[in-house]
């Protein structure tokens, strides 16, 4: 009787092992021990592949742990670059209330005299004046942050445009390479 056509032979998988990671994989023709044992590559020692893949491993995590260390350093110098962008900002913010220290609203509206009431709102004025001017700082900082960041990307596009540039296949002059191809 013939196998429908989506039907796998499940005896055509074998579970595997390896160190924890557990996967199926299709199994491997056996050997025929009838067949000339020359023609077969000799089995790979166990304890060489034990270190191969030890050594695979050992450097698969450290590349890894090299891009979690560089993203992390990246990760702080921004949060460390928005924490002083604070503080600068909280500065001007205090140092323009130093200037124009500000009476409290209700202060100002009991006294019923109209200079009282136009002091108020000039000191209301400077509060708002002094806020636009911490924004606009916060905006110049990002702002230079951006650029910082567009020539970060220019010199990565260079860098990669001069690999392309550099292969050698670029050397020779092209009646040379032409030559060279020919003579393959």
């Amino acid at each position: 009787m013939a196998a429908p056509a989506g039907y796998e032979d499940p005896d055509e998988w074998e579970l595997v092992n390896d160190d924890g990671f557990v996967h199926k994989r299709k199994k491997r023709p056996r050997l025929d021990p009838t067949a000339t044992s020359s023609s077969a590559p000799p089995p790979p020692d166990p304890a060489v592949e034990r270190r191969h893949r030890r050594e695979r491993k050992k450097t698969a995590l450290l590349k890894l742990r090299d891009k979690y260390l560089n993203e992390i350093s990246r990760w702080e110098l921004l949060s460390n670059t928005i924490k002083e962008m604070e503080q600068n900002a909280q500065t001007q913010l205090l140092e323009r209330q130093d200037l124009y220290p500000t009476t409290s609203f209700g202060e100002a509206s009991s006294s019923g005299d109209g200079s009282a009431s136009d002091s108020t709102r000039r000191r209301v004025v400077d509060d708002l004046l002094s806020q636009v001017e911490a924004q606009e700082a916060i905006i110049r900082d990002v702002s230079n942050l951006c650029d910082v960041a567009e020539a970060l990307c220019s010199a990565q596009e260079e860098r990669l445009k001069q690999q392309l540039t550099d292969l050698p296949i670029w050397e020779p002059s092209p009646h040379e390479l032409m030559a060279a191809l020919g003579k393959l």
